[in-house]
């Protein structure tokens, strides 16, 4: 894990947190896609992943979103099986879709978690309250987000931030 701001005031700022937003590809998956002469066939999905949507709910009530520029039917059944309420496909303004999610749920930018791993998703981690990356994201990415994850996508990224955030939570 690195932090590019000091402990205590990224802690600070993750008390905030209500709702944290994902990118999907390269966060909850490892970047790689199957396909056939139908098209996309398969994407690889991390339970623990799922799980640390699970705990996020239950232990610190942190609801969980996703936010993604593909339209797979891979990713709608993977939020169905998560229960996620916030899914966004086919996004290419992803920073004009969060202002919408905001709005809609009477939240300010500093209470959402924002992890993504590419440069579609820079202007939102430049705006979220905290902001994270997996091991293997992009430089311009990693480079800018309070937090790295020491793994990769698709490989428990998610889970571990998850897992940050749910301790800070329960230390309040």
């Amino acid at each position: 894990m690195k932090k590019n701001e000091t402990g205590g005031d990224l802690k600070e700022k993750a008390k905030k947190i209500k709702l944290l937003l994902t990118d999907v590809d390269g966060v909850l998956t490892d970047n790689g896609v199957y396909y056939s002469e139908r098209g996309e066939e398969m994407k690889r999905f991390s339970i623990r992943d799922g799980m640390g949507v699970e705990r996020l709910r239950k232990e610190a009530g942190i609801d969980t979103g996703f936010v993604t520029g593909e339209t797979s039917p891979s990713v709608v059944r993977r939020a169905e099986k998560l229960s996620i309420k916030e899914l966004h496909l086919d996004i290419k303004d992803k920073s004009g879709r969060l202002e919408e999610i905001l709005a809609a749920k009477g939240l300010r930018w500093e209470e959402i978690a924002y992890i993504g791993d590419d440069v579609n998703d820079l202007q939102v981690l430049k705006k979220a309250g905290v902001s994270a990356c997996p091991k293997d994201a992009m430089p311009d990415v990693s480079a800018i987000v309070d937090y790295t994850c020491s793994r990769m996508g698709g490989y428990g990224a998610f889970r571990e931030f998850a897992e940050w955030l749910i301790t800070i939570k329960k230390a309040m």
